[in-house]
């Protein structure tokens, strides 16, 4: 399946945001992008195809000042980032201790992005236990605001010993979403616990064309719409018996992230299509190339 231009999703789900993990991979080049489009333009391009993306280059080292505000333009009305934390800040013994870091990962110049903000990601290690003393202090670390600019998190954690019921109790305290990360490897926490909902698929398949079956798309848009009106999803793995519904809708951020990466554009592309036309076939969605 081939990338290409596309309408904004339907007023009825303008709370879900689908996208991908960054946008620059090579084989997406000829698959995803346009044979020969300048890699300069592969934000531009992607920022079409998709309605959000998740920024990974911060977390592997600080950026120029300049590069969020230049990324900021680069994407059109409604397009919004995620921004994943850096690894200075979650790879540490004792998170208690990482204020100076999220400091500086925020003083690179996060904020440019303006209204194209969207969540932070802070990705624990796997190695990482839950503590509740150490995860209560990081939690108080996380600023509500910085510089003018309204602020959100998300944490993703990726050891067993976080699947209880007091992370879950902290971080609705805290205002912090723990993310629904739908992966084979770390434990899957379900409970909504902010007033948005953060989840990063990594179950695609290099032989479906859109890298899931349209069953499983169609059970993946269910669920968005579940959680964007505000209630929780049937059948997926909570921590709480009695997981607790919200008392208004939530925005929903939604990114395929890897599995057969190269296919993640392609399941990205055909969620927005079902969510544009719920009767369209998603195993035909198919090449809408904008002009390169």
């Amino acid at each position: 399946m081939s990338g290409g231009a596309r309408s904004r999703p339907a007023a009825r789900d303008a709370a879900i945001h689908v996208g991908i993990g960054g946008w620059t991979y090579p084989p997406w080049r000829g698959s995803f992008y346009p044979k020969g489009l300048a890699h300069e333009r592969e934000l531009e391009f992607a920022s079409r195809a998709v309605t959000a993306i998740e920024i990974n280059a911060t977390y592997h080292r600080l950026q120029p000042p300049g590069s969020f505000a230049k990324w900021a333009a680069s994407v059109p009305a409604g397009f919004v980032f995620a921004v994943k934390a850096s690894r200075i800040c979650t790879n540490r013994k004792n998170l208690a201790e990482v204020g100076e870091a999220v400091e500086r990962f925020f003083a690179q110049g996060v904020t440019e992005l303006g209204d194209k903000l969207g969540p932070i990601l802070w990705q624990l290690m796997p190695t990482k236990r839950f503590d509740p003393a150490e995860i209560r202090a990081f939690l108080a670390l996380l600023p509500k605001a910085y510089r003018g600019i309204a602020l959100r998190h998300a944490l993703e954690v990726r050891h067993e010993s976080f699947r209880n019921s007091e992370l879950l109790a902290m971080a609705r305290t805290a205002g912090v979403a723990v993310v629904f990360g739908d992966s084979p490897e770390y434990p899957h926490v379900a409970d909504c616990t902010a007033d948005f909902v953060y989840a990063r698929l990594r179950n695609a398949r290099e032989e479906e064309p859109a890298g899931y079956s349209a069953k499983e798309l169609e059970a993946c848009l269910a669920a968005a719409r579940e959680w964007a009106a505000g209630r929780n999803p049937p059948g997926l793995p909570y921590v709480d018996s009695t997981p607790q519904p919200a008392s208004q809708p939530r925005e929903v951020f939604l990114f395929f992230i890897d599995g057969a990466k190269v296919r993640a554009p392609a399941a990205a592309q055909a969620l927005l299509a079902l969510l544009e036309s719920p009767a369209r076939d998603v195993r035909r969605t198919g090449v809408r190339r904008s002009a390169a």
